[in-house]
């Protein structure tokens, strides 16, 4: 059995490896509007050279694509611009986020943020992260507000 798996058998690695395949995904997915099941099937491929939770990383990328409407709407009130006006990795990123605050309550918040700034400063512009941070945070008050106050 893996040593970097949780007792609940999650292994944190191999979801951060997903978070970040997804992240190319949409990032893909909002150039070019691939379907659904070619985007999947590309990066399931790629996926399949590297220790990654697969049925996670397709959770994230179905699940963005098919509530990008109410991803978007969540976000909406925390941006300073449009949605279409965010940078496409850092919008790649706050979808996946809010997809994950929303539908993913297993994971907790912090994870949620943590790792989406890690995605945008490994493949986003110099100082992405940090407007992923503080939209992420006052999201993450208005959709985890529970979790947030403990």
């Amino acid at each position: 059995m893996n040593n970097r798996r949780r007792p609940d058998g999650i292994d944190p690695v191999a979801r951060s490896r997903s978070r970040r395949r997804a992240l190319q995904a949409i990032y893909a997915w909002q150039i070019n509007h691939a379907s659904e099941r070619d985007l999947i099937a590309q990066f399931a491929h790629e996926q399949a050279h590297e220790i990654a939770d697969l049925e996670y990383f397709e959770d994230l990328v179905r699940g963005v694509l098919r509530h990008v409407a109410e991803m978007d709407a969540a976000l909406a009130a925390h941006l300073d611009r449009t949605v279409d006006e965010v940078d496409p990795i850092e919008r790649a990123a706050l979808r996946i986020a809010a997809y994950e605050l929303i539908h993913r309550p297993d994971v907790p918040y912090r994870v949620v943020i943590n790792e989406a700034i890690d995605s945008t400063k490994r493949f986003g512009s110099e100082h992405g992260h940090t407007y992923v941070n503080g939209v992420l945070d006052k999201a993450a008050a208005v959709l985890r507000g529970v979790e947030v106050k403990k």
